[in-house]
């Protein structure tokens, strides 16, 4: 019996078995599917937080730097005949309190009244129409900056400038000024050569066809804007008929730029007799009848009828002994001289700015301006030369020879000159 059982039951235990194993198998691999999904969700939902997060990161650094980078419309005004740079800020809306503090803040580092006609101010705009910067060039080196944002800052930044040093020749068929257009050396240039010749040559009389000009000078370029802004030349040549005239530049022990032939004589004579370009007489030296007082008086100098603001020169290397308002000669400069002598000049609208007691000036250099201050009844220079405290007539000096070289300085100009022309040859024939 229990034999006829065996098999039936033996059967049975094995198919209850395999049952619980395969339930027991699919619950397991239902928990593991579910385990599975709720960490794929997970991740899911992480990676949907990084995401979100990187977003919203992205944006806020967006933000920023559209803030630190705010753009500004640019304007460009151009400074007009009559233009002051308080007009253009009252053209540009400005109130007048907000107009005296920018004034303030420029004039503390560069006088306003030395912007020209023809020179460009720039404004800086934000989206709301409202100026936050103004700018404008001080030199061609150099742009005065106003950040209007919260306060008013005021920034003056060099320009990034690369020197050079440039040779030329031509032959004059017309003119010395107009060949040297031709042959592409700049007007300021051309300016500073015929000053140098000046005290030797008469351009209208003594110039002549197939003249030889050999030149070499200095200049900058600025980075920023591209322009030239040309300085001292450092040889120069004229060849008439044979004869030969050459100077050579070289700074003194004194500390004057000069220039002197291969001898160390100097190309300048020490006192000029008319200290600017393109005046007329209107009064010369000696006793006359004063215009204001109607007294018969001693006139001490030469008066020359200029349009106010014409430029003044200094009449010699020397050092500005007066400079301000001196009576009846209102605004002053004397400036002394080597050998005894002194150079004034009276009835100045103004002076160049940096001229004050004790600074050193170039035979040449602009000192001041034509103008009408003091006694005067019109535009005029009242240059005076005093010689041992004595006036002299300017128009009648024997004009004594400029600096000649010796000893070490001699010595030191000789090996400078050789150089400067070994360059110059250097350059016109490489």
């Amino acid at each position: 019996m229990f034999r006829i059982l065996r098999y039936p039951i033996i059967i049975s235990l094995i198919s209850s078995g395999y049952f619980l194993f395969i339930s027991e198998y699919f619950k397991l691999l239902d928990n593991n599917v579910l385990k599975r999904e709720i960490v794929n969700k997970e991740i899911i939902e992480d990676k949907k937080e990084i995401i979100l997060d990187k977003q919203e990161k992205i944006t806020s650094s967006n933000i920023k730097k559209s803030i630190d980078k705010i753009q500004y419309d640019q304007k460009n005004i151009e400074i007009l005949q009559g233009d002051t740079f308080v007009s253009i800020l009252e053209n540009l809306n400005f109130k007048q309190k907000k107009i005296y503090e920018i004034v303030s803040k420029i004039e503390d580092s560069f006088d306003l009244k030395k912007i020209k006609t023809g020179e460009i101010i720039s404004v800086f705009e934000n989206n709301f129409g409202e100026i936050k910067k103004i700018e404008f060039f001080k030199d061609p080196e150099t742009i005065i900056s106003i950040n209007l944002d919260q306060e008013i800052d005021l920034n003056i930044r060099e320009l990034t400038k690369e020197s050079f040093v440039e040779s030329k020749e031509y032959t004059i068929l017309e003119s010395l000024f107009s060949d040297g257009i031709k042959n592409d050396v700049s007007p300021d240039i051309l300016v500073k050569i015929i000053g140098l010749f000046s005290f030797d040559l008469d351009f209208q009389r003594d110039i002549r066809v197939n003249t030889l000009v050999s030149i070499s000078y200095e200049f900058d370029e600025i980075i920023e804007t591209g322009k030239l802004v040309y300085n001292d030349i450092k040889y120069a040549s004229i060849i008439i008929d044979g004869k030969q005239l050459e100077y050579f530049k070289f700074i003194t022990d004194d500390g004057y730029v000069d220039y002197f032939n291969r001898e160390g004589k100097n190309v300048k004579k020490s006192i000029l007799k008319t200290p600017l370009d393109g005046a007329k007489i209107s009064s010369s030296f000696g006793m006359r009848k004063h215009p204001i007082s109607g007294f018969n008086k001693m006139h001490k100098g030469v008066d020359f009828a200029a349009p106010t603001g014409t430029p003044i020169y200094a009449g010699g290397n020397g050092i500005i002994e007066y400079v301000g308002r001196n009576g009846g000669y209102g605004k002053y400069i004397r400036i002394r001289h080597n050998n005894g002598y002194k150079t004034a000049y009276a009835h100045l609208s103004n002076y160049k700015k940096g001229i004050s007691k004790g600074v050193r000036v170039n035979q040449g250099e602009v000192i001041g301006y034509v103008g009408s201050t003091g006694n005067s009844t019109g535009p005029h220079l009242h240059y005076e030369i005093i010689y041992q405290n004595k006036h002299i007539n300017p128009l009648k000096l024997k004009l004594p020879s400029g600096k000649i070289l010796e000893g070490e300085e001699l010595e030191k100009f000789k090996e400078e000159y050789k150089i400067i022309y070994a360059d110059h040859l250097s350059m016109l024939y490489e």
